[in-house]
Order: C-alpha cells, then sequence, then structure tokens
C-alpha cells in the first residue's frame, strides 16, 4: 500500500472518532491539499509533494499531526 492510502485512512478514522461531517471534512482536506481523498487507493502512486500537502491540511482542518 501506499503512504498516501494509509493517510487517508489515518483521516478518514479521524474524522469518524470526531463526529465530524466526513463530505465536508473531506472537501475541506480536498481542497487545501489539492487531491481528493476519493481518489486515493490502494495502488496510489506516493509523491512526496502531494503526502506533504495532505498532511498540512490534516493539520490545518482537523488539527492532528498525521
Amino acid at each position: 500500500m501506499s503512504k498516501l492510502y494509509d493517510l487517508k485512512v489515518i483521516i478518514e478514522d479521524r474524522i469518524k472518532a470526531a463526529g465530524l461531517d466526513p463530505a465536508v471534512t473531506r472537501g475541506q482536506i480536498g481542497l487545501k491539499s489539492g487531491r481528493l481523498l476519493a481518489f486515493i487507493n490502494a495502488n496510489s502512486v506516493d509523491d512526496p509533494e502531494s503526502v506533504a500537502k495532505l498532511r498540512l491540511a490534516v493539520k490545518a482542518v482537523l488539527n492532528i499531526n498525521a
């Protein structure tokens, strides 16, 4: 599996645990990172820039380090 996919799983678990609206929260993260979570799968190619942007977006939206 890819780092992007692993990060996506963590993000979705945190969204669910926090009781947040998944569509809104995933949308906010997607807008900030430039990468929609719906298009990340286990075969997604790891791009260090995409991983970094996704981590920054998660920090901004969920205030967690992922």
